[in-house]
């Protein structure tokens, strides 16, 4: 019972957070401060950090399946609340179709920012020490490098050659991406809560999950930003992953849902909420005044 209770204090509070029209419409803001003002978090923390290591433990499991976990926890939570209030299989599987979209746009970016790389980078082999020895270094003390044409930059790093180019970071597009789709899917259930929902354990457990994620986003963020600071990369995969929401959630989404629109978190969700507890409100007053 007291875990009970707590889950759901917790859920509740959380829920009445992202349902908040003033944390929507800033939430973006907040991770736009970051990526301009986190950098400056390098000037504290220290490289010797647990979080300075790219093998880190976090960065292994969740950071390179970022998108996954995202599809995993987003997409339980959205099919069981969608699944709760209408019992159709139709209407959940088009609520998770945005989920899709978005996976979508995450591999085409990926594709666009790999040619992007390929094509505005170059590929260098540094010089052997007998040729060093031979030849000198550059005039910054540097060794000399040998241009290697027709690398890509997979191959390239594999190879253990050095590779300099224009590049936008992934993983920031990444994160942006998934922490303002949390938030959008996710503030919904601050509304259905007020609308007398159904909140089994199994809803508020996933619903809690995709909090604990969304914070955990959020904290990969400012390590990324903090200990490996890459600016303007950093800043324009972020960018890249505001405007992503911005095009589909804020933009697309509002079209309603039809056959080429999935339309916004809560359509046909929330507003058959509230008929089904007007009419219960009926049901049951119609039957006061015949027992009267």
């Amino acid at each position: 019972m007291f875990l009970n209770a707590l889950l759901v204090v917790i859920t509740d509070l959380a829920a009445g957070l992202l349902g908040n029209a003033s944390f929507r419409r800033h939430f973006h803001l907040l991770l736009s401060g970051l990526l301009l003002f986190g950098p400056l978090l390098s000037l504290w923390v220290s490289q010797y950090s647990i979080f300075g290591k790219r093998s880190h433990f976090l960065y292994r499991v969740f950071l390179r399946s970022g998108w996954g976990w995202t599809c995993i926890f987003v997409g339980s939570f959205v099919f069981v609340l969608s699944f709760t209030v209408r019992r159709s299989l139709t209407l959940s599987l088009r609520h998770l179709s945005r989920l899709a979209v978005a996976g979508g746009l995450w591999i085409s970016f990926r594709k666009l920012l790999c040619l992007l790389e390929n094509a505005t980078g170059n590929c260098y082999e540094p010089l052997s020490s007998t040729l060093e020895l031979a030849s000198g270094t550059n005039g910054d003390g540097q060794p000399l490098l040998l241009l290697r044409e027709g690398e890509t930059k997979e191959v390239c790093i594999r190879s253990g050659m050095l590779w300099r180019g224009y590049e936008v970071s992934e993983d920031a597009l990444l994160l942006c991406l998934c922490c303002l789709l949390l938030a959008e899917e996710t503030a919904v259930f601050g509304p259905y809560l007020s609308l007398g929902g159904p909140s089994g354990a199994p809803l508020r457990i996933l619903f809690l999950f995709c909090i604990l994620l969304l914070s955990l986003w959020v904290f990969l963020l400012l390590c990324l930003l903090a200990y490996f600071p890459q600016f303007p990369t950093q800043l324009l995969g972020g960018a890249l992953g505001c405007l992503s929401w911005r095009v589909l959630y804020q933009g697309w989404y509002r079209l309603g849902p039809s056959w080429y629109c999935p339309g916004r978190p809560g359509v046909g969700l929330l507003s058959t909420q509230s008929k089904q507890d007007e009419t219960h409100k009926e049901y049951n007053e119609t039957n006061a005044e015949v027992s009267n």
